[in-house]
């Protein structure tokens, strides 16, 4: 028909089944030639099982695919690989002490017996020169950033001759130029040849800058299509959570000018290489404060936390709290009421064979009354209080004697989130609070720690979501080669010169 528009790739009526469970059930997708389209939904709406579908690891229960308008059987990778479908996943997948060429040639599925090269590197630039990322083929993987890396990744794909680009969460690990330059250079991408960008996104922004359409999925089925221009975020996370949400009221409350409560003086805390991680970092935090640290990953936030914590010794350089000197031990924790959400509690902060009770009671099990005379257990005490924490925290499902190795992340969140947070609060840390969490459990997380600031609570937020410290700092930090190279507040942030300090320049 005459004027029909062209799809590169349409899922019809798509189903997936685990036994009992239905992941999606009659899920339709359509991804014009030529455009960039995004996917959004909650954790657990189908995401991932949809796109595992559309890659060949998982065979629909039902529905079909059709690539250009044929119908196709996707029954493997090396299926999707031949009809045109490459994926970057959310994880690097390069081998790090190869070169850039190196990985791009492995890369291919069929290889032959000798490896000439020369004559690949030789095809490789001519591939590269007329591709949007550019990038030294004899340098190693090891030796690039993070945005570089991305682009290898892309270009691995790319080099394949892939036609329908299927992205991850592509930007979780750069910086806001680094985002932008690659969003921005796939974009253009779309405009100038047949390459049809599927991306999969938690971030509203990169949605609204770059998308042309946008697909929701909600518990395993789509809850709408619609164009960019035609929506707003308020609008996308009504379908996401299927309500139409009113945008939630700033929490933030004027609180009154308090003494600096948490001190670190030239702190200098050591990798498990035994190289310096963090460098002579110096900074303060005032009660009612939250001071957010931004930073790429693998600049020292993981090691700083770990040693406020008590995980990792400290090198050099002091901690104070209340200006006394701080040591992370089990008792000045508890006298100064020092409190840690760390990255990925269920391994940090919890036990994940106990129960929620056990793990609930783990700050103080052996104080009356949860211990009796002589060490015992009083266990009915321990149940009522978990009992009283996860009514209050909504901790789902509600099941004292569940082990919370079996819950969600997000209830896991609210779980350690309600032991660090149901006694006073004078110090709080928290790292990458709300990764992998789905848009409601984010929300409630975000009050959280902004509910623990008004009440007088020193937060220091350390985090790899830039918009997530707009949001919810006082003050910026950038973090940096272990050291603290800038700072600023939200309201006068400039994303160009966060990004260049984040990247080291």
């Amino acid at each position: 028909m005459s004027g029909r528009p062209r799809y590169a790739l349409e899922g019809v009526n798509i189903s997936k089944r685990f036994g009992h469970l239905r992941a999606l059930e009659g899920v339709s997708l359509r991804l014009r030639r030529g455009s960039f389209h995004a996917l959004l939904g909650e954790n657990g709406a189908g995401k991932s099982t949809l796109v595992k579908c559309i890659m060949g690891y998982h065979r629909p229960s039902e529905g079909q695919f059709l690539i250009d308008e044929q119908e196709q059987s996707i029954d493997n990778p090396h299926e999707a690989h031949r009809l045109g479908i490459g994926m970057v996943y959310q994880h690097f997948t390069l081998i790090p002490n190869m070169s850039v060429a190196e990985n791009l040639v492995l890369a291919r599925p069929c290889l032959p017996a000798r490896i000439d090269w020369r004559a690949e590197t030789r095809r490789l630039r001519e591939k590269l020169d007329a591709l949007p990322f550019q990038v030294p083929l004899d340098a190693a993987i090891n030796s690039l950033s993070a945005g570089e890396k991305q682009k290898v990744e892309i270009l691995k794909q790319l080099t394949l001759d892939c036609r329908i680009l299927i992205l991850d969460e592509p930007t979780s690990v750069l910086t806001p130029d680094e985002a932008d330059e690659v969003l921005g250079r796939i974009k253009a991408m779309t405009r100038e040849t047949d390459l049809s960008v599927l991306i999969i996104t938690h971030k509203f922004r990169e949605v609204m800058h770059y998308a042309d359409e946008v697909t929701v999925l909600r518990k395993g089925r789509a809850a709408g299509t619609t164009t960019v221009a035609g929506t707003t975020p308020a609008a996308l996370a009504g379908m996401m959570l299927g309500c139409d949400p009113k945008r939630m009221p700033s929490t933030r409350r004027e609180v009154a000018v308090r003494e600096q409560v948490l001190d670190l003086e030239r702190l200098t805390v050591l990798d498990d290489n035994g190289e310096p991680a963090v460098r002579g970092l110096s900074l303060s935090v005032a009660g009612g404060e939250i001071v957010g640290i931004a930073g790429v990953s693998g600049n020292g936030q993981r090691e700083l936390v770990q040693a406020l914590c008590g995980q990792r010794d400290i090198g050099a350089g002091c901690m104070r709290v209340q200006a006394e000197r701080f040591r992370a031990t089990r008792e000045e924790i508890r006298r100064h009421h020092f409190r840690c959400l760390p990255e990925e509690p269920l391994r940090n902060a919890c036990v994940p064979g106990m129960t929620i009770a056990e793990n609930l009671a783990l700050r103080e099990f052996d104080r009356a009354p949860y211990a009796r005379c002589g060490g015992w257990l009083n266990r009915a005490a321990i149940g009522a209080r978990a009992a009283a924490l996860i009514e209050r925290f909504s901790v789902s499902p509600p099941v004292p004697a569940m082990p919370i190795g079996q819950l969600s992340g997000g209830n896991v969140q609210r779980a350690v989130l309600a032991r660090e947070l149901s006694g006073d609060v004078s110090v709080l840390i928290v790292a990458n609070p709300c990764f992998g969490l789905d848009f409601a459990a984010v929300a409630e997380v975000r009050e959280r720690i902004m509910s623990a600031r008004n009440q007088g609570a020193a937060v220091l937020l350390v985090s790899e979501d830039l918009e997530e410290i707009l949001e919810l700092a006082d003050r910026l930090l950038v973090m940096a080669g272990g050291r603290l190279v800038y700072e600023t507040t939200p309201a006068a942030a400039d994303l160009t010169l966060i990004g260049q300090h984040m990247a080291g320049h």
